[in-house]
């Protein structure tokens, strides 16, 4: 086996117009490109951009603040989950709350529309 240590000093004594020509002799010899990893790499979010993204199908109901009309929010919530008063309280007083879970666009919609009718503030995630 090659003494990789000997190997790497070598190519670090090369200058820029060696190493560019050891490049091109061992694209030629094993049939391979140094430049499509490369490219690649450098630009990960221009590859991830040309695919098209998929379309969320479940979304998170986020509340983010309850706003000045806490109690309507708190009655929104309540209607929504089927939770107690006490626990939809503690909803409504946690910013950043999950108010439903993995539920269809249209629901996540529909329960957004009724918080902010009701004074609060929510994100679909």
């Amino acid at each position: 086996m090659a003494d990789l240590k000997k190997i790497m000093e070598q190519l670090g004594e090369l200058s820029v117009l060696e190493a560019a020509e050891l490049v091109k002799m061992l694209e030629e010899e094993w049939g391979v490109s140094a430049a499509a990893p490369v490219a690649m790499a450098a630009a990960p979010g221009a590859a991830a951009a040309a695919e098209p993204a998929e379309e969320k199908t479940e979304f998170d109901v986020v509340l983010k603040d309850a706003g000045a009309k806490k109690i309507q929010v708190i009655k929104v919530i309540r209607q929504l989950t089927s939770l107690g008063l006490a626990d939809s309280k503690e909803l409504a007083e946690t910013a950043g709350s999950k108010i439903m879970e993995a539920v269809s666009k249209e629901a996540a919609e529909d329960a957004k529309a009724k918080i902010e009718e009701a004074g609060g503030v929510v994100e679909l995630a």
